[in-house]
């Protein structure tokens, strides 16, 4: 089954717009050419399946617990220091993926390491971006 990708609110959907016309106009540097790369590539992977070995896709229990959804992390990349890894949940509706934060890999060794990750919001037709937040009761 393939997955239907979203961006989370506001973060991610500005973060996507902004790369991806830059890319169009062939104004990002070596470094975000890079990134962007690696990105199209893991959410490739992530629409596809997101249990891809390449992602190694898992449910993050900390970041479950404070927004009361299932969180997931993935991987952008391996075997480098502070290597990116997107976090992301199930819907909006089914068969939607919504990626919620891009960041490097949290110190998980150390109490409280993902505590301090923000999340973007899930959107939704119901209420203005603003006002519901991934995680948030009803």
């Amino acid at each position: 089954m393939a997955f239907n990708i979203r961006m989370g609110l506001p973060e991610m959907a500005a973060l996507w717009n902004d790369l991806s016309t830059r890319k169009q106009q062939g104004r990002l540097d070596k470094d975000e050419e890079k990134f962007f790369k690696k990105l199209v590539k893991a959410l490739g992977y992530l629409g596809q399946n997101p249990r891809h070995n390449s992602l190694a896709s898992h449910e993050i229990d900390d970041l479950t617990r404070k927004y009361g959804l299932k969180i997931f992390q993935s991987y952008l990349e391996n075997n480098t220091p502070s290597a990116g890894r997107m976090f992301w949940a199930y819907g909006l509706d089914q068969g939607d993926i919504t990626v919620l934060a891009i960041e490097p890999h949290p110190e998980d060794q150390k109490r409280g390491a993902y505590q301090r990750i923000k999340l973007s919001s899930l959107p939704s037709a119901k209420a203005k971006p603003e006002e519901k937040r991934a995680g948030d009761k009803k």
